[in-house]
């Protein structure tokens, strides 16, 4: 496996040498051509300045005096000025004066011009180029060679050859000066990148590394792991972490509900299991006498119907997770007060056997709401069904509908025992009941509030719970169709 620390450096290095590559390159290509351009105009013009004055000594006197102090004075001048060196020679290549690296001439070499350079010379007028000259300079210079012409009359003929040559070791020394620079730059620039992305790497892993092993410790159960010290740095990293954190405190949270899930659908099970076991045992190993089977008997059905009512409440719970958000937030409009009333009638036994009297305020004629209509039937159902279970005796229950911003208010009240404020809170999680309520509610589970947050929630409305002075009100809303 391939680093991060490992590709970052690889990269950063690459980029280095590339860009270092190129920039050499491109600053070795335009100094050449500066300095070229520079030498090729200087040598022309001075080659330009010998060869005329030179034509001009052919016109005046016919032949070339090589001991000649005035025209041997003009060529040293141009040659210190310029730093270049000359060579005259005849027609056919022979040299007559040259002269030397520190400006003074010099009469005839036995040396001749490569016949390539002099044949150029004579027919094309000029020869420029990168040349020894066959071996008469130690190095390859830069040089012009122009035609010295004498005038015979109405005859133009060729007297000769001027020939003057640019030194190219400045160039050279700037080309190793520039590697130089280059070599040392590359190999400071490339130490500091080696440390810069060696801290960037380690800045920039650390929290990768330690939320990997934070991930491999949930996967061992420690769920209260969390990822810290990263708070200040306002960045992706940062939000990263606080992401993970997040996760955390929403994968330990799914874990304590789940293990408090279990252990809740453990008691409620073991409860009415216990009694229907022990009823069973005691009727069939003749402990319970026969006169009293039939009383016995009617505990073990009442226990049984209670295990189905929770059998059924858990596979309500299973469908609604089950639900997909297309199907569970489909709406359709229905009239609220009919589903209140049908609701109301089913209930009017339980009611009437509670000796309750039901308050009912709602609009005169239909109110129209968007929704899931056997939904919202259940919601309604398990509201009025927990009212009438904890009311008082000879107390009234309060079903009231409103209008108001849009919005359709259903307001459930009973009159009963107050809960405790901090209970209010726990009322819509799964299984809890409140501690007043366990030896009055043999019949429920816990589930019935869970259904109706659940409900309500997939359908992007609100649920509300107060309870002070032993009157509690659940209040939620509908969208007005």
């Amino acid at each position: 496996m391939r680093s991060l620390y490992r590709r970052q450096l690889t990269m950063m290095v690459s980029i280095m040498l590339v860009s270092f590559t190129l920039l050499a390159g491109a600053f070795m290509l335009l100094s050449y051509r500066y300095i070229i351009g520079e030498t090729r105009e200087s040598v022309e013009r001075n080659a330009g300045y010998i060869s005329n004055f030179t034509s001009t000594y052919y016109r005046n006197f016919l032949e070339l005096d090589a001991q000649d102090g005035f025209y041997r004075s003009y060529v040293a001048s141009i040659a210190m000025i310029s730093s270049s060196h000359i060579i005259i020679t005849d027609s056919s290549g022979d040299i007559l004066l040259h002269t030397s690296d520190d400006g003074q001439l010099f009469a005839g070499r036995e040396l001749v011009l490569p016949a390539d350079v002099v044949t150029q010379t004579m027919e094309t007028g000029s020869y420029r180029g990168m040349t020894n000259l066959g071996g008469i300079y130690p190095d390859r210079r830069y040089m012009v060679a122009l035609p010295v012409t004498g005038q015979i009359g109405p005859l133009s003929m060729s007297k000769g050859i001027v020939l003057v040559a640019a030194d190219a070791s400045n160039l050279n020394e700037m080309w190793s000066s520039t590697a130089t620079i280059f070599f040392f730059s590359a190999v400071v620039v490339f130490l500091i990148s080696v440390i810069a992305s060696t801290l960037t790497s380690a800045y920039q892993t650390r929290p990768l590394n330690e939320m990997a092993e934070a991930a491999r410790k949930f996967g061992q159960g420690e769920f209260d792991t969390r990822v810290t010290g990263y708070e200040d740095r306002c960045d992706e990293v940062s939000a990263l972490a606080e992401a993970f954190n997040s996760m955390a405190s929403s994968l330990e949270k799914v874990e304590s509900q789940r293990s408090e899930f279990i252990a809740n659908v453990s008691h409620e099970l073991k409860t009415p299991m216990t009694t229907i076991a022990g009823f069973a045992e005691g009727i069939l190993d003749g402990t319970i006498p026969p006169e009293r089977e039939k009383e016995y008997l009617e505990i073990v059905v009442s226990e049984t119907r209670r295990l189905s009512r929770l059998v059924r409440r858990m596979l309500d719970l299973s469908r609604l997770s089950a639900l997909t958000e297309s199907t569970v937030t489909a709406q359709e409009t229905f009239d609220l007060t009919e589903v209140m009333s049908q609701v109301l009638i089913s209930l009017e036994s339980k009611i009437t056997s509670r000796q309750l009297d039901v308050e009912v305020k709602m609009p005169e004629g239909k109110l129209m709401v968007w929704g899931d209509p056997d939904a919202i039937t259940q919601v309604c159902y398990n509201l009025l069904d927990n009212a009438a279970k904890f009311a008082a005796s000879g107390t009234a229950i309060t079903a009231q509908i409103a209008k108001k911003d849009g919005k359709a208010h259903v307001t459930i009240r009973n009159l009963g025992a107050t809960i405790p404020p901090d209970e209010l809170p726990l009322l819509f999680e799964r299984f809890h009941k409140a501690d007043y309520s366990r030896s009055m509610d043999r019949e429920g589970v816990g589930l019935g509030l869970y259904i109706v947050k659940t409900i309500l929630g997939n359908l992007k409305e609100n649920i509300t719970v107060t309870s002070e002075d032993g009157v509690t009100q659940f209040q939620f809303t509908l969208t007005l169709a």
